[in-house]
């Protein structure tokens, strides 16, 4: 029997990232309804991904797909391992419309512009040609609706993620009090959050599920698709539906999140996950909703099981960086990829992709990323990013690299946080100031020096830091672009206060250690 048959009027498209069962397609069942779900290469491939994100995605799908069978809707299920994943998603969708018969395709708004340019110009076609008719809904998931964040700036005022954040937590009434005024008397305890960690309180036991995943692993290995990083496939340890997402949450709120404030920022050669919630995924697929991920968060601090800035700062995350990066994102797209504000043309170092540099902290974070798929914001940012950053390494290349290789990386959200936070290549439409530092944060913020090759004391010699003269020659080299702004000021009131001979050592030193990256 064929899909035509059973008498179809609609099919409706599911992403692999929009793993919603809340969603409002799903409250009823309609036979004359089938959902369509694909693995294919042309998602696969459009950049290269880590192999735990390839297994995590379509791991997610299929136990999604399973789930909707089990409800009494049917699915239309491409594998990676059938000759029709190879085929474009269009091709694919006007080949189920012809075989049902279907007169209308529906889909969710993609959260990728690239993906909603290539199914709105394919429901153009399909409806200029007469063959079917298409529409497109909300994914009823995030807070804010694309537009919505600069709608809430008047044109020529500057964004900032301060302001959007604050009239979030008043529009949806989170932590506020009777007065509606911020708990605890203020908007942000960021400044509270910033502690290193010592090893007390010692990292949780990994609170994620475990899974088998060899026999998906080997059908993708066998489909031709090109991956890197540790696949994990027999020890993996994310989660692949909303039952094992909620009892991440609920596990990560009661053991854990005690503890996120204070050590949010910290560093550590001992502790990889520390007190992250590891959650970014299954919100980034949408099994968990920012909502209720928020709800919790606030009702385990009015239940006094977590200090107000570990709460908020995680809150915060949700409710203003997420939803504001979103809106900077549909903003400016098309081309926010291609700025480049510094002009870096630098190639990624080989050690990209194995980790083996001899600066501990970038060695670690590397390594991690590539075991893991994943890595906490500071090593993102204040690790890997600075470094790209003051070695000047290409920000398209970058965010590439990025976005391939981190489980929760997807462009809306990668983007905006690797162009224009980490690199500074928008000019400072995102991010106030460059985030770099010299070895001094790092160390402050970590335990890395004391095992590393280089001297974190160091400036200039074989044995210094590279963040170290290579911190100084960017604000030398950038002078033009940076020297107005009123952020960092005092980094060239320090360059104007060097020895000249000191200024020069420091100069020659970094740019010896840009010439050949691929030795550090």
């Amino acid at each position: 029997m064929t899909e035509k048959t059973l008498k179809t009027h609609a099919v409706r498209l599911v992403l692999g990232d929009q793993l919603n069962p809340a969603h409002s397609w799903f409250s009823s069942g309609d036979p004359g309804v089938l959902y369509v779900m694909m693995e294919v290469r042309q998602e696969t491939d459009y950049v290269r991904h880590h192999a735990q994100k390839v297994i995590a995605i379509f791991a997610a799908m299929r136990a999604f797909a399973a789930a909707l069978v089990e409800q009494g809707h049917r699915v239309h299920y491409v594998r990676i391992d059938q000759p029709e994943s190879h085929l474009p998603m269009g091709e694919i969708l006007d080949r189920i419309m012809l075989d049902t018969g279907a007169s209308v395709l529906e889909y969710q708004e993609p959260d990728e512009f690239r993906l909603d340019e290539l199914l709105k110009a394919h429901m153009v076609h399909a409806e200029a040609s007469g063959n079917y008719a298409g529409r497109m809904v909300s994914s009823e998931h995030f807070y804010t609706g694309r537009h919505q964040a600069q709608s809430m700036f008047k044109p020529g005022v500057r964004w900032l993620m301060e302001t959007f954040y604050r009239q979030m937590r008043k529009r949806h009434a989170v932590l506020l009090d009777a007065k509606l005024e911020p708990e605890g008397g203020q908007w942000n305890f960021d400044s509270e959050n910033r502690k290193a960690w010592k090893g007390v309180p010692p990292e949780p036991a990994d609170f994620r599920p475990l899974h088998d995943h060899s026999v998906l692993w080997q059908q993708i290995l066998q489909a031709g698709v090109k991956t890197f990083g540790n696949p994990s496939a027999a020890d993996f340890h994310w989660p692949v539906s909303r039952r094992e997402a909620l009892v991440q949450l609920e596990t990560f709120v009661t053991g854990v999140l005690p503890y996120f404030g204070d050590f949010q920022d910290a560093l550590s050669s001992k502790a990889r996950r520390l007190f992250h919630s590891l959650l970014s995924f299954a919100l980034n697929t949408k099994m968990l909703s920012p909502q209720e991920v928020v709800e919790r968060v606030a009702r385990a601090w009015r239940e006094g099981h977590a200090p107000l800035p570990a709460a908020e700062g995680y809150i915060r995350q949700i409710l203003g960086w997420r939803e504001y990066v979103r809106g900077v994102y549909w903003a400016t797209m098309p081309g926010y990829e291609s700025h480049n504000f510094f002009d870096h043309q630098a190639d990624l170092p080989d050690w990209f992709w194995t980790g083996k540099t001899r600066m501990a902290c970038v060695s670690a974070a590397i390594t991690q990323s590539l075991d893991m798929a994943h890595a906490h914001h500071i090593q993102r940012l204040m690790v890997i990013g600075n470094f790209a950053l003051l070695a000047g390494l290409n920000p398209h290349a970058l965010h590439q690299w990025y976005l391939g290789i981190y489980i929760d990386a997807f462009e809306w959200v990668e983007l905006p946080n690797t162009v224009g936070m980490s690199q500074f290549a928008d000019g400072g439409g995102l991010a106030t100031k460059p985030y770099v530092s010299s070895a001094a944060y790092l160390d402050r913020m970590g335990d890395h020096c004391r095992d590393c090759r280089y001297d974190k004391r160091q400036k200039t010699g074989d044995s210094a830091c590279p963040f170290n003269a290579l911190y100084w020659e960017f604000y030398e080299r950038h002078h033009r672009r940076l020297a107005h702004n009123p952020r960092i000021g005092m980094a060239y009131r320090q360059l104007e206060k060097m020895q000249p001979d000191v200024k020069d050592a420091l100069m020659e030193k970094a740019r010896a250690l840009r010439a050949d990256l691929n030795a550090l």
